[in-house]
């Protein structure tokens, strides 16, 4: 982070009021990374409140507090109504400082790979930003725009939401020259309530396309294809389907046909990810590579961990999926065990922040198993017990089930003699990456 702002002009970009004189270069708004020469900025959420840590952050050498209160022992004070608003301003103006061209990714599932599928691309023509791990929310993103620096010529950000206005707020601050709706799907539904709920909120992304850009959507979603008619700019789908402006074929690496041409990689995808390469071509292309640069630059994709990550320990393959879970990821994840070879096993963990319709796809997520004919089942977490309850009921699947992730280990280290390849999956939140490391 190299900012160089005037604390004059910082208080004018965020509407407070500054004490002391200075230039602000970097900031943090955790306490544990501050240093020497550094700005604190002041956030409180749910669980925390940073002015609890003030003094401690002054100790390792703040010399800017920004607060919603003035603090007369820092060396200079930035005092505004609204610390998270201030700070996204912040980034909002920085972002309009720099003209590279900004991709911004958003969706149900499949949001970090493609962004991931972007990066390599993209970097392929020159230096580009992208959001760290999973700092995709109202603070994460301004964070990473703060990152800008002036040689990047692309930034690729991936866009979280889990209320209705989330994308708003925060496609606000990026504004894209290319926006991405990889897939509606039932996540987030205790808040979101519905998939329109969803659709509606993933959506408002469209009013920050900078003019001229260009929307990249999903044909095959049922939600997404109906903006083919809705949506009056310029726009460009993807797909299996042959209506998609690039349609993905059916073969073992990834190939499309794209304006009256084929193209064909020598990367070997799962079919899930065939359709993030896909979104990541089509923003890639319109922002100005072409497919055959789009080819080259595949080459230099790495996989993201935890991500249906392939490893082998005690002669059990295992497909780490830690990331997050819902229903739509869930079935993605169990069918491609499907195709494995051998006996199979499962250590599954709670779909979180379902609302009223957890039960419903935690009992719907134990039919799939038992239609998939896997035999060997690890549950964790209290909503898993509704899948318990009805695999249970058939007496030729072994079922485990346990509260807490550390008390499946040891039932499935027992069976791991029994079994060929396992798939973990589970929502970050359960460190299911724990049990791989421990069995």
């Amino acid at each position: 982070m190299n900012l160089n702002i005037d604390y004059q002009l910082l208080a004018k970009i965020t509407e407070g009021e500054i004490y002391g004189k200075g230039v602000l270069n970097t900031l943090t708004t955790d306490s544990r990374k501050v240093q020497k020469d550094m700005a604190f900025w002041v956030l409180k959420g749910q669980k925390y409140d940073g002015h609890t840590f003030v003094k401690q952050a002054l100790r390792d050498g703040a010399n800017l507090i920004v607060s919603h209160t003035f603090v007369k022992e820092a060396p200079a004070c930035l005092v505004v109504k609204d610390t998270l608003k201030a700070l996204q301003a912040l980034a909002k103006y920085h972002r309009q400082q720099n003209k590279l061209k900004i991709a911004c990714i958003t969706g149900s599932n499949g949001k970090s790979t493609t962004k991931q599928m972007l990066l390599a691309l993209l970097s392929y023509k020159g230096q580009t930003r992208a959001n760290l791990g999973n700092l995709n929310n109202q603070i994460g993103v301004p964070l990473s725009l703060l990152e800008i620096l002036p040689e990047d010529k692309y930034g690729v950000f991936e866009l979280g939401a889990s209320h209705k206005g989330d994308i708003d707020e925060i496609a606000s601050l990026a504004l894209p020259k290319v926006a991405v709706l990889t897939n509606i799907a039932p996540a987030h539904l205790e808040f979101f309530k519905t998939l329109q709920g969803v659709f509606e909120t993933k959506t408002e992304i469209l009013k920050y396309i900078e003019e001229g850009g260009t929307l990249v959507y999903n044909y095959d979603d049922d939600y997404l294809k109906t903006l083919k008619q809705s949506y009056k700019k310029n726009a460009l789908s993807y797909g299996f389907s042959k209506e998609s402006d690039l349609q993905i074929l059916e073969e073992d690496v990834f190939a499309f046909r794209y304006a009256d041409q084929i193209y064909k990689s020598a990367l070997k995808l799962q079919k899930h990810n065939k359709l993030n390469a896909a979104a990541a071509t089509l923003a890639a292309i319109s922002l100005g590579l072409n497919p055959q640069e789009v080819l080259l630059a595949l080459q230099n994709y790495q996989p993201m961990a935890l991500r249906l990550e392939e490893k082998t320990k005690h002669g059990v393959k295992f497909i780490l999926d830690c990331y997050n879970a819902n229903p739509f990821s869930m079935k993605n994840a169990l069918d491609i065990l499907s195709a494995e070879k051998g006996e199979k096993a499962v250590v599954l963990g709670d779909m979180r922040e379902l609302g009223e319709t957890a039960v419903k796809y935690h009992q719907d997520l134990a039919k799939q198993i038992l239609a998939l004919g896997i035999k060997k089942v690890f549950l964790v977490g209290p909503l898993m017990k509704e899948a318990q309850k009805i695999l249970a009921q058939e007496p030729s699947v072994m079922v485990k089930y346990a509260l807490e992730t550390k008390d499946i280990i040891e039932p499935l280290r027992q069976e791991l003699q029994n079994i060929s390849v396992v798939l973990v999956k589970a929502s970050n939140s359960l460190n299911f990456e724990s049990i791989f490391k421990e069995i």
